[in-house]
């Protein structure tokens, strides 16, 4: 039997993600030009080393994503108990802790590394492509099991 859902809630956060991935698009361009200017040569290294990186990154994001695109289907769900919503929100807040220990990881690791262009570009645009791998996965994942239950 399946299960009634409403969707309003994860239709609006995919809204709140196509903007984000907008605005990180935006910021991956600029950053690109700044620093391209400042590397010259040296640019397109830190670009396949940044993009090998991200390869590497997918599949950990992809499973994240996969997770919390449940979660939330599961979290949509009509009538759920207090016991269910319990369990829905620790596994959100689990999820938030990873969340918030890769972006303090970007940021202490920016701080703490010397400043060198081509090591602060690599840094850059690996987070920069790691937030919007994130939020593709998730918004694919999502619209692909609203149109499976609906």
């Amino acid at each position: 039997m399946a299960v009634a859902s409403d969707f309003k809630k994860l239709k609006k956060l995919l809204t709140i993600h196509l903007v984000i991935q907008a605005v990180l698009v935006a910021l991956l361009v600029w950053t690109s030009w700044l620093f391209q200017q400042k590397l010259g040569n040296l640019f397109l290294n830190g670009v396949i080393f940044s993009l090998v990186v991200q390869m590497g990154l997918f599949f950990p994001i992809k499973n994240l994503t996969l997770r919390e695109v449940n979660r939330e289907i599961a979290s949509s769900a009509l009538g759920l108990t207090p016991a269910d919503l319990q369990a829905i929100r620790r596994k959100r807040v689990f999820a938030d802790i990873i969340k918030s220990s890769i972006f303090l990881f970007f940021f202490i690791f920016v701080y703490t590394v010397p400043a060198k262009p081509i090591i602060l570009a690599i840094t850059y645009f690996t987070f920069i492509l790691t937030c919007l791998s994130y939020f593709q996965c998730f918004n694919f994942a999502a619209r692909r099991e609203m149109q499976l239950r609906s």
